[in-house]
């Protein structure tokens, strides 16, 4: 093999000189981009069209810890409606940040199995199963008028009541334009 037929050879084997890339593989090329653009759009015209307002009165409710009782924030205009201990009936729409911390018993060595849960109603939104470190529970919900909030221990023994405890704040209201 001689050297200078190498040389001679072109590194790729493109088409003639002047032809254009098939246009479906330009749509492949710009799908993503335009697609980017229509999502950011239409983000921004939801936005205008339902602002979140900053709830204008603080609403916050807390549970525990020990001695357990519901402490509120604001009475004369409640959010939240306690309905028994770790349980809370929803009295505002609204995006409420819920938070709380658990506290395992590590000395309770009985037959049930750890396990603390949030419940939105009846359906599950949260569930613990470490028993060996305090752990945070909550995050940030979505909540309407009449939802019942409850946090459930499979015993009450599992628990150190007096490092116990759960709570909501509102954080916003959603306000429609007409």
């Amino acid at each position: 093999i001689h050297l200078s037929h190498m040389e001679d050879m072109p590194l790729s084997h493109s088409g003639p000189q002047g032809t254009h890339r098939p246009p479906w593989k330009q749509w492949l090329l710009y799908s993503p981009i335009v697609i980017l653009l229509f999502l950011c759009s239409f983000s921004t015209l939801i936005l205008t069209f339902l602002p979140l307002k900053t709830a204008s009165e603080p609403c916050i409710a807390k549970f525990g810890p020990f001695p357990s009782k519901w402490q509120m924030a604001s009475p004369k205009l409640p959010c939240v409606n306690n309905t028994a201990d770790w349980k809370l009936k929803i009295l505002r729409n609204g995006l409420y940040l819920i938070y709380g911390q658990v506290a395992p018993n590590t000395t309770y060595k009985e037959q049930a199995p750890f396990e603390v849960r949030l419940y939105k109603n009846k359906d599950i939104i949260q569930t613990l199963t470490n028993n060996s470190t305090i752990q945070n529970i909550g995050g940030t919900y979505e909540l309407d008028a009449g939802d019942m909030l409850h946090l459930r221990f499979n015993s009450d023994h599992q628990v150190l009541k007096n490092n116990t405890y759960w709570g909501l704040l509102l954080l916003t209201n959603p306000q429609f334009i007409s």
